[in-house]
């Protein structure tokens, strides 16, 4: 033990100790940079005209006029577009937690057969780029009737998010200890009771996980909605991006702000739900 005290008393030590608190608060400011720098240059090109973007495009901005916004709404009908990813972001997330919640339990909590096939089926799911199943995607749901409907995107991103939100449910399950559901089952709760009553309660951090997931990847999602929608009162929110790019021009201050309007939303919810993602996702880490 003396020698480790005397290690630290070593300017050597001392020196190394330094440039390692140095180089991580380095890092930190790289990856805060990296992961808010293309944010914020959005943010402050919103309030450039086209000229001063062009020119140069890393300058601040000349005055904070909201000209750019207004042009963005009269460019594109974001209004309408809003409205529609609210119903489908909503409903898409509503109806993933709902599944997800009751299917992911009798995985983590039962043994039965196909088990482990359905839990690999799942992650597979991951594996699998969305641009791979575009064609059939798009001709089942206009064999069904969804082609150019909210249900249809609603149901299309509900069905995307699943596999990530069942694993992180089922991690989540394992941690709840097994002595709550059989106290519940000594005193006569049967598992309709022990589910909605017990462990649907203590789930909520995950639940809160999978919601945010599931609402910002209904809400900036692009591809799907593309493919899904002709008509302009059936798209959602990043499709109005396309109004601000044409074959000879773009307003690029117009689009940048019509940016800010579509990634808002998303970050509000993750700022105000962020402890309970968190949550969610490190206590299933530490039983996995």
């Amino acid at each position: 033990m003396n020698y480790i005290a005397d290690d630290r008393k070593d300017p050597a030590y001392t020196m190394l100790l330094v440039v390692l608190k140095i180089l991580e608060i380095l890092f930190v400011l790289f990856i805060f940079v990296v992961a808010l720098g293309p944010l914020l240059w959005v943010f402050l090109s919103s309030f450039k005209s086209n000229t001063q973007i062009l020119s140069n495009a890393l300058s601040l901005p000349e005055s904070l006029s909201f000209k750019n916004y207004s042009m963005a709404f009269k460019l594109a009908p974001i209004t309408k577009f809003y409205g529609n990813s609210v119903i489908v972001a909503v409903c898409a997330t509503l109806l993933n937690v709902v599944a997800v919640s009751m299917s992911s339990y009798v995985l983590a909590r039962f043994k039965f057969r196909m088990r482990n096939f359905l839990k690999i089926l799942f992650g597979l799911a991951l594996l699998i780029p969305a641009a791979a199943i575009m064609q059939p995607l798009y001709l089942n749901m206009k064999a069904l009737g969804f082609y150019d409907t909210l249900t249809g995107l609603i149901i299309c991103y509900a069905a995307f998010s699943i596999p990530v939100s069942m694993y992180v449910m089922m991690s989540y399950y394992l941690t709840i200890p097994r002595e709550l559901e059989e106290a519940a089952v000594i005193d006569g709760a049967g598992f309709n009771t022990t589910f909605w009553k017990i462990i649907f309660p203590l789930a909520n951090p995950a639940m809160a996980t999978c919601g945010v997931l599931a609402f910002i990847g209904a809400w900036n999602e692009f591809q799907i909605a593309m493919i899904l929608t002709s008509r302009t009162s059936k798209r959602t929110l990043p499709i109005a991006l396309l109004y601000f790019k044409s074959q000879f021009a773009s307003d690029y201050g117009a689009m940048f702000a019509a940016t800010m309007v579509v990634v808002i939303p998303s970050i509000v919810v993750f700022i105000l739900l962020q402890k309970q993602v968190v949550s969610g996702l490190v206590a299933g880490a530490v039983k996995g």
